[in-house]
């Protein structure tokens, strides 16, 4: 008996490191710039993704070389880079004096000529609301897609087969019985980190696509989808979940290099150049693009508020041109095969994110969903009008042309 104190003891040492790696986190990216560093033209190749044989190591050597210039002419540090072939560039991470902002900072590195851009590090915070109470016994009809978006009906139609859903958010738990066969990869892009089931991550995912009648848990709203688990945030606890400009950058590469067909971001922050142009990227390949509204900011945050980006919220009121959808009281995966209800425009993502699922499986974007008054959403329509022709959607249409 004199082991239990122990492993409590243990245990909530390593919640308290949990929390201070991620608060550590949000004070050094406070602290931070990005510098990118143009690549040679020969290597730029926009239509492409990163490869393997990307960069010789000279030209490389000699960008690093550059930037450790910059950086002590700067009285800067340089502490870390990563290649960002889809833009051109190589993107430096800089420490900034105490004394010094990374604003100000950033605004005299843009007169270096040597530099294609620089900006602050940002930080991004997931869009959930206050820890959910734990509840072990959810149930398909406590779903508040199954009625509001008649979501058995809708799969009749399309379950997102062969459907690629990049989940940009804190780690998923890759072994929870409702996502078992749901993960088609797993990565983590935070630096010093390695990939963990996370709470956000995770609800995320179960609400995109946790398996359908498999007599457990919940059904996701597109059960034959398969999740790209791609880990750019860290949790400090169930209701704080940070990631950073770099880390977010270095998922939103991934997700494209991996032909996402869908690509969910259930957060908000600052705007970001460098976030701004790989979003861009994604939208000119086609890839439906999903973002939580922050309720906070009357543009709704960023990404939601960038231009092609759909913006989801869970409660009204909302930016113009955003949608509602289910965010309060839904039930969802968590780790160790757990399952809770979640509220927040980050899980009215997760509905939309999976929708669109549907619609890419029947060959259409995002241009079909059917806005309700209010800024709700025609699930049903929706699959209509992207050309669905059989399952209880179609027949009610039928019946109604009669």
């Amino acid at each position: 008996m004199r082991r239990l104190p122990r492993i409590v003891l243990l245990l909530a040492l390593l919640c308290i490191g949990s929390v201070a790696r991620a608060t550590d986190d949000e004070r050094s990216a406070a602290h931070q710039v990005l510098v990118m560093l143009h690549l040679p033209a020969a290597h730029y190749r926009p239509d492409a993704g990163y490869a393997g044989g990307y960069g010789d190591g000279l030209g490389r050597a000699s960008r690093r070389s550059v930037a450790t210039r910059i950086a002590r002419e700067h009285g800067l540090t340089l502490v870390g880079d990563w290649p960002m072939p889809l833009l051109g560039v190589d993107c430096y991470v800089l420490d900034v004096p105490a004394a010094a902002t990374p604003e100000r900072v950033a605004a005299e590195l843009e007169h270096d000529t040597r530099i294609a851009w620089a900006q602050p590090m940002h930080v991004y915070r997931a869009q959930a609301g206050a820890a959910p109470a734990r509840h072990d016994d959810p149930l398909y009809a406590s779903q508040p897609a199954a009625a509001e978006w008649h979501l058995a009906d809708l799969h009749a139609a399309a379950t997102g087969r062969n459907v690629r859903v990049a989940v940009i958010d804190s780690g998923v738990d890759t072994h929870h019985p409702d996502l078992a066969g749901q993960i088609g990869r797993s990565e983590s892009y935070v630096d010093g980190s390695p990939a963990a089931p996370e709470h956000h991550g995770t609800a995320v995912a179960g609400i995109i696509a946790a398996r359908a009648d498999n007599g457990i848990g919940i059904a996701g709203v597109a059960p034959g989808a398969r999740v790209l688990a791609l880990r750019a945030c860290r949790e400090a606890s169930a209701d704080k979940t940070l990631c950073t400009s770099l880390s977010l950058a270095k998922a939103l590469q991934g997700a494209i290099d991996e032909r996402a067909d869908v690509i969910n971001l259930s957060l908000s922050g600052p705007d970001d150049r460098l976030l701004a142009e790989l979003l861009d990227a994604a939208l000119a390949r086609r890839i439906g693009i999903v973002g939580a509204v922050d309720a906070t900011r009357a543009d709704g945050g960023f990404p939601a508020s960038h231009r092609g980006v759909i913006a989801v919220g869970a409660a009204p009121p909302l930016p113009a041109g955003a949608w509602l959808a289910p965010g309060r009281d839904v039930p969802t995966t968590v780790p160790g095969g757990r399952w809770e209800f979640v509220s927040g425009s980050s899980y009215a993502s997760a509905h939309v994110a999976g929708l669109v699922a549907l619609l890419r499986e029947l060959g259409a974007s995002a241009a079909a969903l059917v806005r309700q008054p209010g800024g709700g959403i025609d699930a049903c329509a929706s699959l209509l009008q992207a050309g669905a022709t059989h399952g209880a959607c179609a027949d009610e249409a039928l019946l109604s042309r009669r």
